[in-house]
């Protein structure tokens, strides 16, 4: 009604008992859904091959942080669940960079979009899917240096000024998983952008792979250099041809590394995954509701 007061969409994600319900009149939705796969990846058919039924996380949200973060934390305690290959699976992430991948994608999606998050827990990884693309100049490439740049100002704000906040808005928190799953000894994060589909998404993946040492000379030649081929991973790694083929196949497999033939089969360049960005930030979050003028 013209003349009243209407809450902000940030108000209602942070203080309401239900935004996701509140804001499907309005096209758009609020919750997270987690599904827990056996094996390393979907089977399509009339019974999927899940754990367990897939789980929803509403409530406002620090409420979704924290519950989703403990279910995935859980999930993974459960503990050792039996591979492909019939080996035990042994997850090892640490457990601050699953709280802040959660977080992020949260307080950093797009909520003009008509999409839940997706968590997809998986033998070997943990996905995370956030509607929307990257703000600002963020790029899979530039993202693990960049700092913060926040889609959701009102959110981010008001967020950290919780009395249990899961976030402190200091720009650090990506590094930080970087940092982390390094000193665990495995893969980096893998960010990267979904521009193709009715409803654009950035997907964080965590790999439940041990980083073989020569992945971390293989990552500075590239980023000193710009790409490698198989002679100078051989000289780096100290490998023959065909070792040095099927480590690259296998980074390749992995999304570690993508293959440029633009040059003939004979001078394949290898380089990092380096998707485009031009999103910008959710001016949505800053109106009423009803998308009058705030009294």
């Amino acid at each position: 009604m013209v003349g009243e007061l209407q809450p902000l969409r940030a108000a209602v994600l942070l203080f309401a008992e239900e935004p996701g319900g509140l804001l499907a009149a309005h096209q758009s939705r609020a919750d997270i859904r987690i599904f827990h796969y056996r094996g390393n990846r979907i089977e399509p058919g009339a019974v999927p091959n899940l754990l367990k039924p897939p789980r929803t996380i509403a409530g406002p949200l620090s409420i979704q942080i924290a519950r989703a973060n403990a279910y995935v934390l859980d999930a993974l305690a459960a503990g050792l669940t039996l591979a492909e290959s019939g080996f035990k699976t042994v997850h090892r992430y640490p457990e601050r960079v699953i709280k802040e991948a959660i977080t992020n994608a949260v307080i950093h999606r797009d909520y003009r979009l008509n999409r839940d998050i997706l968590i997809r827990i998986f033998d070997n990884r943990i996905e995370i899917l956030s509607p929307g693309l990257f703000p600002g100049t963020i790029t899979p490439a530039n993202i693990s240096r960049a700092g913060s740049c926040a889609r959701n100002p009102l959110i981010v704000r008001n967020l950290r000024e919780f009395p249990e906040p899961p976030n402190v808005d200091a720009g650090e928190g990506v590094r930080m998983m970087f940092s982390e799953m390094r000193t665990a000894n495995l893969y980096p994060p893998f960010y990267s952008e979904d521009r193709d589909s009715a409803q654009p998404s950035v997907m964080v993946m965590l790999r439940n792979e041990e980083r073989p040492p020569i992945w971390e000379q293989v990552s500075d030649w590239i980023d000193r250099h710009g790409a490698l081929v198989n002679s100078d991973l051989r000289r780096i790694a100290g490998v023959d041809t065909l070792k040095a083929s099927k480590m690259l196949k296998a980074w390749v497999d992995q999304c570690i590394l993508q293959r440029d033939e633009s040059g003939g089969k004979r001078r394949t360049l290898y380089r990092k995954p380096t998707p485009d960005n031009e999103s910008g930030v959710d001016l949505s979050l800053s109106l009423p509701l009803d998308n009058e003028t705030e009294k």
